[in-house]
């Protein structure tokens, strides 16, 4: 008889009460899944998370205010520093919603290039979103893929704007200067690169067992929560939402993808998307409103995207005249106020104006969708392993300086 047996046998063992104790889990603010400046607050029993409170602010930076006290084209660049990863598309925000306070109208062939340049950052800020996405699940060479095309879209950027992150290219009445010569079929180079790298992207990550496994059937979003809590973007399309403020916006930022053909990547009940074949089929273990769906929204974009684009180029190269003149910053708003939200690369992007007869805005504000998106957060993560929170937070895809303004 061994020495435990023995044991065993002759000591009378009283059964044990087992109790989990509720601890309080700080994650960040610094750190490297919170996406920038972000604490998390965790309250668990476990490892299985019962309730998570964000705390935003860490990096306020008064951009509102600032707009109160500068003339409304000069503050463009701090749009830029709201999303800094689709800086064109906060541009674009501001710039149509001081138009359409002013009633100004672009020119055909500057609307054409507007939509080149915020569909390619539409690209970007996705492809930063999947490589950093794949880093927090511990996959590093999807990141380098992803940061490898994002870099020949800065390219051509830099060429146009001569910035790579915070342009200040698209103003108010137009652009800060047409395309120069060559950079349209440089454009279309890239779009011809495009096409086989996502294709690698999905053979390295979409269909991983690994990456299934921590994303599919993770952090569902039912529809109706995402709309009670005012999600929207790749958020609200990935719970199967077909709602796309470029096809059903105000007819000021609608009418500038009119003419193009594109679909809204959103899931149908059966987790499929509209002309898909030649992607990869949702794993059986996905449902839709999980992280994989909100995933797989962002690559389908980018798809999307990219076809928007070559349109938009033939489109802009037909054309003639000028893409606009920006105002200038004396020019004075008159009284009233306007209203306006597009379809941003992380959900829609509002901004409100009020002038005043004065160059200086008498109130300026912003909507945020990363604020909105990050609000539903607790209630994804309930019941959640503390393992799952990177890759729930991950999946929102927020930004900090557009939470925080």
């Amino acid at each position: 008889m061994t020495p435990l047996r023995r044991l065993l046998e002759e000591e009378s063992w009283e059964p044990v009460e087992l109790r989990t104790e509720e601890i309080f889990i700080n994650m960040g603010p610094q750190h490297p899944s919170t996406h920038g400046v972000l604490r998390l607050v965790l309250r668990a029993r476990g490892e299985v998370v019962t309730e998570v409170v964000p705390y935003i602010g860490y990096l306020h930076r008064c951009a509102e205010k600032i707009g109160e006290n500068v003339a409304a084209q000069q503050w463009i660049p701090y749009t830029d520093r709201m999303d800094y990863l689709a800086a064109m598309n906060m541009n674009l925000g501001w710039a149509l919603t001081v138009e359409k306070l002013l009633g100004l109208e672009v020119p055909e062939r500057g609307r054409h290039l507007r939509v080149i340049l915020v569909e390619l950052d539409r690209i970007a800020s996705h492809l930063v979103a999947v490589g950093t996405y794949a880093l927090d699940l511990g996959s590093f060479t999807p990141f380098m893929y992803c940061f490898r095309e994002r870099e020949k879209i800065l390219n051509l950027f830099e060429w146009a704007s001569g910035a790579r992150l915070t342009y200040s290219f698209i103003a108010i009445g137009g652009a800060r200067a047409d395309l120069p010569s060559g950079w349209v079929e440089a454009c279309h180079q890239f779009l011809d690169e495009l096409g086989p790298a996502l294709a690698e992207i999905h053979d390295l990550l979409t269909t991983n067992a690994i990456f299934v496994h921590r994303t599919a059937g993770v952090g569902v979003l039912a529809p109706s929560t995402a709309i009670a809590y005012g999600c929207t973007g790749p958020v609200l399309r990935g719970s199967g939402v077909a709602w796309d403020l470029r096809r059903v916006g105000e007819p000021i930022y609608s009418r500038m993808y009119q003419d193009y053909e594109f679909q809204i990547a959103a899931p149908d009940a059966t987790g499929r998307y509209p002309d898909a074949a030649k992607l990869p089929s949702p794993p059986k273990k996905a449902v839709v409103g999980d992280c994989w769906h909100r995933y797989f929204v962002r690559m389908y974009e980018m798809e999307q995207s990219a076809k928007i684009v070559r349109q938009a180029l033939d489109k802009y190269t037909a054309s003639s005249g000028p893409v606009g003149q920006p105002i200038k910053h004396t020019h004075k708003l008159p009284r009233g106020e306007a209203y306006l939200e597009t379809e941003c690369p992380k959900g829609q992007m509002g901004f409100f104006v009020v002038g005043n007869d004065s160059p200086i805005p008498h109130r300026v504000r912003a909507r945020s969708s990363s604020f909105c998106n990050l609000s539903v957060l607790s209630e994804l993560c309930r019941g959640a392993l503390i393992a799952d929170i990177p890759a729930i937070l991950g999946s929102l895809d927020i930004v900090l300086g557009e939470v925080d303004r």
